[in-house]
C-alpha cells in the first residue's frame, strides 16, 4: 500500500455514504451516519471514525443484530421530555433525532430532554452536544455501552466506557466541548492500538487476578471480551488516585441511560443471548438541552464562556509548558491541519478496498491505491 493515505472528505463522505446505502441503510440517514462518523475523524478521535465503520456498522448489519432501517417509536412525549424506541436502529439517526427533539423543546420552554432505548453504537457523544451548542443550547448526552469496564475494587466488566459529556456555547472559534469515556481508555482505542501495533498503555486494564494488564493490545483485547480482563475508570486502579470518581461519574452515565426509558443495562448490553448466540446491544441513550436565551441570552452566555475558558488559559503554565488548552481546542485545530482530508492507516485501506469491491462501487479509486 502506497503512504499517500489521506483521502479528501468529499470522496471519503461520499464512498460512507454509498456503502451504507449498499448495506440497506436509507440514503438520507445514511448521510447522518457518515457525518457523525467522519466528525470524528476531523476532531482526530479517530478510535471512533473510519476505523470502526466496518467492524462496528457494516458487520453488524451483515451479521443481522443491527437494523439498517431506523424505525423510531415514541414511547411517551410532553412539552419539555420525550422517550424513544430505536428498535435497534443506526444509533447515529436515532441520536440525530433525539438532540433534535431535545433543541427544539428546549428553544420552546427553556429545558429539553430525550431518553432512548434498544439502540446500537452512536458514534461520538460530542458530535450531538454540538448540535445544541450551535443552536445557542447547552447540550448533554451519553450513553452506556457493552461491559467492559471495572467498578473500584472490582476486576469484572460491569459496565460500559459510558461518556460523559458537555458543550457549552463560546465566543471562540471553537465550544467548549468536554466529551471523554469514563474510563481511562475506550474499546475503540484499544482497537486502534491493535491496528498501528502500538501496546496498551499501563494501569489502563486490569486483569481477573487483580494485577495490571499490559504488552499486546490485541491480546488485551480478547481478554476484555473473554472477561479475564476489564478497563479501569478514570483514576486507575484503587482509590488512590481517585478511581472511585471514575466509577461514579460512569454509574451515573449508567443509570442517566436506562433508568428514564427502562431500557437494559449491565451485562444485558454484551451483544450476546443465554445461548451465548449473537443479538442486539439494546444500548440506552439521554440527551439534555438548556437555551440560554431563557436565560439572559446567547451572546451573553458566549462572552462569559469566552471569558472564563481564556482566563483559565492565560494563567500560570508549568515549566516545559507551551500552552494550557481548553476542552476542544485540540480538535478544533486537528479539524483545521484535516482540511485536506482523513488519514486512513493500512488496517482500514484493505477494508475499504474490499467493500468497494462487495458493493461494485467502481467508480471509486483511492489514493493509497496509486
Amino acid at each position: 500500500m502506497s503512504k499517500n493515505n489521506v483521502v479528501d472528505w468529499k470522496t471519503i463522505t461520499d464512498f460512507v455514504i454509498d456503502a451504507f446505502v449498499g448495506y440497506g441503510i436509507p440514503r438520507a440517514d445514511a448521510a447522518i451516519c457518515a457525518d457523525v462518523l467522519l466528525e470524528s475523524d476531523k476532531r482526530g478521535i479517530e478510535s471512533h471514525g473510519v476505523n470502526r465503520f466496518k467492524p462496528i456498522y457494516l458487520d453488524r448489519i451483515k451479521a443481522g443484530i443491527q437494523n439498517p432501517v431506523t424505525e423510531i417509536t415514541v414511547v411517551k412525549e410532553t412539552e419539555t421530555t420525550a422517550v424513544l424506541d430505536a428498535n435497534n436502529g443506526m444509533g447515529q439517526v436515532v441520536g440525530h433525532r433525539a438532540m433534535s427533539m431535545a433543541i427544539e423543546k428546549a428553544k420552546k420552554y427553556g429545558m429539553g430532554s430525550v431518553a432512548v432505548r434498544n439502540s446500537c453504537h452512536y458514534g461520538i457523544a460530542g458530535y450531538y452536544a454540538s448540535m445544541a451548542t450551535k443552536a445557542g443550547c447547552i447540550g448533554m448526552t451519553g450513553t452506556n455501552a457493552r461491559p467492559s469496564v471495572a467498578p473500584t475494587f472490582g476486576v469484572e466488566g460491569m459496565f460500559g466506557t459510558n461518556p460523559f459529556t458537555i458543550g457549552i456555547p463560546t465566543d471562540e472559534p471553537f465550544d467548549f466541548m468536554f466529551d471523554c469515556a469514563t474510563s481511562i481508555t475506550q474499546n475503540g482505542k484499544v482497537e486502534y492500538y491493535e491496528r498501528i501495533g502500538e501496546n496498551v498503555h499501563p494501569g489502563t486494564i486490569i486483569g481477573i487476578d487483580g494485577e495490571p494488564v499490559e504488552g499486546d493490545a490485541g491480546v488485551a483485547l480478547k481478554r476484555i471480551r473473554n472477561g479475564t480482563a476489564a478497563l479501569t475508570t478514570l483514576g486507575g486502579i484503587g482509590e488512590a488516585l481517585g478511581g472511585y470518581k471514575g466509577y461514579g461519574f460512569a454509574m451515573a452515565v449508567e443509570l442517566l441511560s436506562a433508568v428514564l426509558a427502562d431500557g437494559s443495562y449491565g451485562k444485558d448490553l454484551d451483544g450476546k443471548d443465554e445461548n451465548g448466540n449473537i443479538r442486539p446491544y439494546h444500548l440506552g441513550h439521554y440527551f439534555i438541552a438548556i437555551d440560554t436565551n431563557h436565560f439572559l441570552g446567547e451572546e451573553l452566555c458566549r462572552r462569559k464562556a469566552g471569558d472564563i475558558i481564556r482566563a483559565v488559559r492565560a494563567s500560570k503554565k508549568a515549566p516545559g509548558a507551551e500552552r494550557i488548552y481548553s476542552a476542544g481546542e485540540k480538535e478544533y485545530e486537528i479539524g483545521l491541519a484535516r482540511a485536506a482530508g482523513v488519514p486512513i492507516n493500512e488496517s482500514v485501506q484493505k477494508e475499504i478496498i474490499a467493500i468497494r469491491d462487495e458493493l461494485g462501487l467502481t467508480q471509486y479509486k483511492f489514493p493509497f491505491e496509486d
